[in-house]
């Protein structure tokens, strides 16, 4: 994991508000942890899920910040993003689908 995502991840488990570089961390009143990449929205990790969206940019960099949130709040051996012949799905408690942004990890 890269020093930047621990950061991130720091972040959300403390509820803070972070930023660094091209990644930015905000909580609110709901206690809704909100990750944005390049200033576009790819994640949101609350006490009962995670949320996860590709800002209209699927890129490494973003897939990357993805799968390090879910493996932090998710199961990591079960779920996940991946991409295959330049096409991204999510791999839900074993279960693949085509990405989809918006989707919920429970």
């Amino acid at each position: 994991m890269r020093q930047i995502e621990q950061q991130m991840i720091d972040a959300i488990q403390q509820g803070k508000c972070w930023h660094k570089d091209n990644t930015e961390v905000y909580t609110n009143d709901n206690n809704a942890s909100l990750v944005y990449l390049h200033g576009n929205h790819i994640a949101t990790v609350t006490d009962n899920d995670v949320r996860i969206f590709d800002g209209g940019w699927q890129t490494n960099t973003t897939k990357s910040r993805l799968n390090v949130i879910i493996n932090e709040f998710c199961d990591g051996v079960t779920d996940g993003v991946f991409q295959k012949n330049y096409q991204w799905f999510i791999k839900d408690n074993n279960n693949v689908v085509e990405f989809e942004s918006g989707y919920v990890f429970k």
